[in-house]
């Protein structure tokens, strides 16, 4: 029986036309690579000067409780005079925005870089993706107009989030998941891998440059995970399900945070506010659930069972918190990090509780059933959760664990609101 696809196969872009788009795409990986990495190494220079150089001058302690409430506080008021006082007040609000987003004007983006800098060194539980591919895109996009004006304009955008997605995840694979998911169901000229072919470039040379200076490495070096079997199908299914339970109860709550965050009005009352509970929760939690994740997600797997039940616990629903709380207040930052490092321990959680759960079953299902709740984005949440383990068994795993959570997911708020404060589904 034919079809119509069948009957009319789908045409395909000339390579002549694919050929001019290398090199513009290969320029703006590097230069969104670049920028990524200079940022991050101004926040992690400055960290160990907040964090360590400056408490032990004065002879106090690095992550005491006192510490963390003043450094979260502070970093809160010099975020909120970032957004108060620089032109653009360092971007649109947050939490209406996600990893996509429409060109900023050129004067917007260094009050938003600096805002972000100040966010990854003061100890905030949010991420660098959400404005630094805001930051690369706008310029991008400035430049991009200027020197080849020839070019579509919306392509500059495109090449810019698929670089800065390869430089922050150091492979170019996430950006072709993030891609082929935003152009499902959209019209197109040509073939999938015909769109795909200049933002893999631009990935490509992002991923590769990340890799080249920073040497990135997102394996969390857990214990071997051996052929799995039916319990291990089990405890995917119930930690994935349960962590996507647990994020969807901060997505429900997150226009309620933002909604009383928002009654202060002012920048200046809002941030240093934030900053002053993310303080008080980095005090409850310890200075684990600060910051951005990645290293303090390595810091757990280390020693899995190094921490017990409660602790476990509490390290997860503190953090959400945190992450809640952070993406309200107005710091500039994103959510996929810090959903990591919930996940993480909620995983570990699962196999405190339960020592049948192997602890990278435990991972990676709690770091899908989160990313999924908190992103609403199914290929970057496997991609994520199975990079961690390093165990091609467990894909087999997350991708049955991913129907369920999905269900309990899709149709539902994301994490993400309307410039009216209402959720977006």
């Amino acid at each position: 029986m034919s079809t119509d696809a069948q009957a009319e196969p789908q045409e395909t872009t000339p390579a002549r036309t694919l050929l001019p788009l290398v090199v513009p795409a290969l320029a703006v990986g590097v230069v969104c690579s670049l920028l990524f990495l200079g940022v991050s190494a101004l926040a992690e220079q400055l960290q160990h000067v907040l964090w360590e150089n400056l408490p032990d001058a004065l002879g106090i302690g690095g992550y005491s409780s006192a510490w963390m409430i003043v450094m979260l506080t502070a970093t809160g008021i010099l975020v909120g005079l970032v957004v108060w006082k620089a032109p653009g007040h360092a971007g649109p609000d947050p939490a209406t925005v996600g990893l996509e987003s429409g060109p900023l004007p050129p004067y917007v983006l260094p009050g938003l870089l600096v805002a972000t800098a100040l966010m990854l060194a003061g100890g905030p539980s949010l991420g660098p993706e959400n404005p630094i591919i805001a930051a690369n895109v706008g310029l991008a996009f400035w430049l991009g107009s200027k020197a080849l004006p020839a070019l579509p304009a919306v392509l500059w955008g495109t090449l810019a989030e698929a670089a800065t997605l390869g430089a922050l995840f150091g492979t170019p694979v996430a950006a072709a998941l993030v891609i082929s998911e935003a152009l499902a169901g959209k019209p197109m000229k040509g073939s999938l891998w015909d769109a795909l072919f200049a933002p893999l470039t631009a990935a490509a040379a992002g991923a590769l440059t990340t890799t080249l200076v920073g040497h990135p490495s997102f394996d969390l070096g857990l214990p071997a995970f051996p052929r799995p079997g039916v319990g291990d199908l089990l405890s995917v299914l119930v930690v994935a399900s349960a962590a996507a339970v647990l994020g969807m109860a901060a997505v429900y709550a997150f226009p309620h945070t933002h909604a009383a965050f928002g009654r202060l009005k002012h920048p200046m009352l809002m941030l240093p506010v934030g900053g002053l509970v993310l303080g008080l929760l980095g005090a409850l939690g310890g200075h684990l659930t600060l910051f951005k994740g990645l290293n303090e997600v390595a810091e757990l797997a280390k020693d899995p069972e190094g921490w017990s039940a409660g602790q476990f616990a509490l390290m997860t629903v503190v953090k959400l918190a945190a992450l809640l709380i952070a993406a309200s207040c107005g710091f500039r930052g994103g959510r996929i990090f810090p959903a990591v490092f919930i996940g993480t321990a909620f995983g570990l959680l699962a196999h405190a509780l339960v020592p049948g759960v192997h602890p990278a079953v435990g991972v990676a299902a709690g770091v899908l059933g989160i990313l999924l709740a908190i992103t609403r984005q199914g290929w970057v949440s496997l991609f994520v959760a199975a990079i961690l383990v390093a165990s091609p068994p467990i894909l087999v795993l997350l991708c049955i664990a991913s129907l369920p959570a999905w269900l309990l997911v899709t149709g539902r708020p994301q994490m993400q609101l309307h410039d009216d404060g209402t959720a977006i589904r």
